[in-house]
């Protein structure tokens, strides 16, 4: 249904970031987003040392939307999905994705 031309999430992360501490818990809640979404994703990893890990959501050409950012606090998985799911549905309101519309009572249903 959302496969490709619907978006996908980024993750990006420093190759030095703990994978078990940092990565593992957001990019496992990006993957659980996306596969609710039926999107893919896309994990990023730099060479460059940064603290951060971000996600963003891109649709089409358009430009990236940055919908989280670690910044060391190291959540977890639940915290982090909780977050990309609200960031999801508040975005299904925006014009410019209207295409995340008819996901909203399934983002808001599953937790």
């Amino acid at each position: 249904m959302f496969e490709g031309s619907n978006g996908k999430l980024l993750v990006y992360a420093s190759s030095f970031a703990s994978f078990e501490k940092r990565l593992k818990p957001v990019s496992g809640a990006a993957e659980k987003m996306a596969k609710l979404l039926e999107i893919n994703v896309e994990v990023v990893k730099f060479r460059k040392k940064f603290t951060p890990i971000y996600v963003y959501y891109k649709e089409g050409e358009g430009e990236p939307i940055p919908i989280y950012c670690d910044n060391g606090e190291g959540s977890d998985m639940q915290q982090v999905y909780k977050v990309l799911r609200n960031m999801m549905f508040v975005l299904s309101f925006h014009p410019k994705h209207s295409t995340l519309r008819s996901i909203r009572k399934k983002v808001m249903q599953f937790s």
